[in-house]
């Protein structure tokens, strides 16, 4: 199977967060996903929640990775919205692994690992270099016309990025 790698460089700055969402809202609609699909709502959050994590947690630069299954095609042609596997992958210089913070209820921060377990099929880390990369999968089949929160907050794990 191909598949189609993007990828976009982010500085150490919150105003990276919005940047990162609008080239990754012009690569989905590349890809074939609509602004107004579920899914495409769904990948956004987990790249906002992802690239915040990097930007806020390690003071370095990061890089934001899409990667999208080849189209599927039929007799007509190229499928668009066809099913498979879409990978979100940001990647830092920073070797320490994720671990896990219990965010109370007026704090401010410290649900952003929680959002990303409750919206995607999958997600980890792994070492990158001397740095480390934090990946999340949706499956496209499975969240076409799925809510976006999916029943993800009656989750009580409160996860964090610390770096």
């Amino acid at each position: 199977m191909q598949v189609l790698q993007v990828q976009l460089e982010v500085l150490p700055d919150p105003a990276e967060v919005s940047r990162a969402r609008r080239w990754a809202r012009s690569r989905l609609a590349g890809s074939g996903i609509g602004a107004d699909e579920p899914l495409a709502e769904t990948l956004l959050l987990l790249i906002s929640e992802l690239v915040t994590n990097a930007v806020v947690h390690t003071g370095c630069p990061a890089v934001l990775r899409m990667l999208f299954p080849g189209a599927e095609t039929s007799e007509a042609g190229p499928v668009p919205g066809g099913a498979g596997t879409v990978r979100v992958e940001v990647a830092d210089s920073s070797d320490r692994p994720p671990s896990p913070r219990h965010a109370r209820g007026d704090d401010t921060g410290g649900r952003g690992l929680e959002l990303v377990d409750g919206l995607a099929d999958r997600w980890g880390w792994q070492r990158e270099g001397s740095g480390k990369h934090i990946w999340c999968e949706v499956d496209r089949s499975k969240s076409q016309g799925a809510p976006l929160m999916g029943g993800m907050l009656d989750k009580t794990r409160q996860i964090s990025l610390r770096c």
